[in-house]
């Protein structure tokens, strides 16, 4: 009866273990959960990202209005026959001083 008992507290105390210490303990379950939820949110950004970014490919393939825009803001340019107005705040150039 004694070897019986020494068996089953080596079983609880493996149990136990396993519970709150081994891999699929509950700190490691707990862990796993906020990985996962931590990497859905960031999925969810970049699904947000990557439909802003095929919605911008698809109006520059399709669309002049786009690639004109794209063109004034980033490169500077104008079209012909347009005249270019600079306004140069005083403020701001002083500050720079």
């Amino acid at each position: 009866m004694k070897w019986l008992t020494a068996v089953l507290i080596l079983i609880i105390a493996f149990l136990q273990y396993r519970l709150w210490i081994g891999d699929g303990s509950l700190a490691h379950v707990t862990r796993l959960k906020t990985e996962i939820r931590k990497q859905r949110e960031e999925n969810a950004r970049l699904v947000e990202r990557n439909r802003l970014l095929a919605a911008e490919v698809d109006a520059l393939k399709n669309g002049l209005d786009a690639v004109e825009e794209r063109a004034r803001t980033q490169m500077g340019m104008i079209k012909e026959g347009e005249t270019f107005y600079m306004i140069v705040d005083k403020e701001k150039n002083q500050g720079k001083k």
